[in-house]
């Protein structure tokens, strides 16, 4: 038998702390091709660039996981990077409407938009006291879901990929609020659809198009209801 302190004792802890820290190098690798895939398809406009970077990040970790180090699942990766950038393209569009408003680059950009697919961005665009898109409805939601839900979605997604119990509860929480956003915002953007889309050049087609992907995030519903909380640390 090894006495305390002999090489043969330390073996063991050396191999777990060994693949301890090799599995943190490779999770880290990982994460730092996600988040700039994530940031850089954040803003919308270099998400063609994003997008390899983030597969990227997803290769390499499915890499590490096949090779047996612990790292994050990767649904876990998926779901929590793709809260963060949902919450991120709401943000930032409507934070261009909301503030940017009279910018030379947002009337351009956002009234071609609305001239595409949305008139809701097109009539009588800067015409309100507060600015940007003429739609009451539309400034309520902008004011409502960026100063609360889009917050909480990038902290509970955050702490989600961190592997955080509390990460966990509060995505189901805003999981369910983005069902509640889905819903209203749906209603209140058909509610005069005979004005937001008359003219528009793909007016049906073109609002299925990208409200369809507002759907994505509340589809993680199930499987945070149905994973073990327990992979999940205080």
């Amino acid at each position: 038998m090894p006495w305390r302190g002999s090489p043969a004792a330390a073996g063991p802890k050396d191999a777990y702390d060994e693949h301890h820290d090799e599995s943190r190098r490779a999770q880290r690798e990982a994460d730092w091709w996600l988040t700039g895939g994530t940031l850089l398809m954040g803003t919308l406009v270099l998400g063609i660039v994003g997008l390899p970077i983030f597969l990227r990040g997803v290769w390499l970790q499915r890499r590490a996981q096949q090779s047996g180090l612990s790292v994050r699942p990767i649904i876990v990766t998926l779901i929590g990077y793709l809260v963060i950038l949902d919450a991120a393209l709401n943000s930032l569009g409507w934070a261009l409407d909301l503030i940017a408003n009279h910018t030379l680059i947002n009337r351009v950009i956002l009234t071609a938009w609305g001239n595409f697919f949305d008139a809701g961005y097109f009539w009588h665009y800067n015409e309100l006291w507060i600015g940007g898109a003429g739609a009451p409805g539309e400034k309520g939601w902008e004011v409502a879901l960026m100063l609360t839900v889009f917050p909480m979605r990038i902290a509970a997604a955050i702490a989600f990929l961190q592997m955080k119990r509390w990460g966990h509860q509060w995505m189901i929480v805003t999981c369910w609020f983005g069902l509640v956003i889905w819903i209203g915002y749906t209603f209140n953007m058909t509610m005069y659809a005979d004005v937001r889309y008359d003219g528009v050049v793909l007016p049906v087609i073109g609002w299925w198009l990208y409200d369809i992907f507002y759907i994505t995030p509340f589809l993680a519903i199930p499987y945070l209801h149905t994973v073990n909380r327990e992979i999940f640390s205080d």
